[in-house]
């Protein structure tokens, strides 16, 4: 009786002892397999293109093959939807490109784009798609005659976030295998706010901030940036040029005085 009840709990320890094992070399093999770049780049108020580049590493697809060409395709779904391009350079990497027309039509298509609903099958959710995600991205702008303020605010809850092999059907942490980033590209930089909770540094290049965001945790970033405003920089030119009109009128038309005399001789 005392033999069995320790053969039992042997199994049991191995059993726990290899799910263990299991964890640590998935987490070993996973580590950085999936590369997710977000770009917002603006050329000017009026106009910027959502930019993202998803690859995935070829271990994932030997473990998840099915599961990534399903989610990579509902990417595809969304972008077709939201009027913008993806390029599929492989099997395993995308290029996304949205453009928006201003900030109001920036933070629509960005929020829509990670609370995608396939319009075709709206209640088409299988497995093989990420778990949903609180994302919220606002932009509010402020103009000041030649240049426009632009104060952007972005919140990611990437706790929920996780990915199941198909093969294995464990559930593997973020952590060790997403490798998550969010940058703003603008003609004259901007800084980064730090000051809320969850707030996350950046690291500039040039005038590119950059935000390495963490899988499994609260995300914010904020950032204050400016632009010229060609609807101000284009009334000022406006209203240059009908003064330089009014100027050259009243130097080149005749004096009063000068017409009086004319006619008395």
């Amino acid at each position: 009786m005392k033999l069995s009840i320790l053969m039992a709990s042997a199994r049991k320890i191995i059993g726990q002892l290899r799910l263990l094992g299991i964890v640590l070399l998935s987490s070993l093999i996973l580590s950085g397999c999936v590369q997710y770049q977000v770009g917002v780049n603006f050329d000017s108020p009026n106009y910027g293109e959502i930019v993202q580049h998803i690859q995935l590493d070829e271990r994932l697809m030997s473990l998840s093959g099915d599961s990534v060409k399903t989610w990579l395709d509902s990417i595809e779904r969304r972008v077709k939807q939201l009027h913008g391009k993806a390029k599929r350079r492989s099997d395993r990497e995308v290029t996304v490109t949205i453009p928006f027309k201003n900030g109001a039509d920036l933070a629509e298509k960005f929020n829509a784009f990670f609370h995608y609903i396939d319009k075709e099958n709206p209640n088409n959710l299988t497995e093989t798609d990420l778990p949903p995600i609180d994302s919220q991205l606002s932009l509010k702008q402020n103009n000041f005659l030649l240049l426009v303020r632009n104060r952007l605010s972005f919140d990611l809850d990437l706790r929920s976030l996780s990915l199941i092999s198909t093969n294995t059907n464990l559930a593997i942490n973020p952590s060790s295998i997403l490798d998550f980033e969010f940058s703003l590209n603008a003609p004259w930089g901007g800084r980064s706010i730090e000051k809320a909770e969850n707030a996350i540094p950046a690291n500039k290049q040039g005038n590119r901030l950059i935000w390495r965001l963490q899988p499994g945790q609260m995300n914010h970033i904020e950032t204050i940036f400016w632009l010229p405003s060609p609807l101000g920089i284009g009334t000022i030119f406006i209203i240059l040029f009908i003064a330089l009109g009014v100027y050259l009128r009243d130097r080149t038309a005749p004096t009063s005085g000068g017409s009086r005399e004319q006619g008395a001789v």
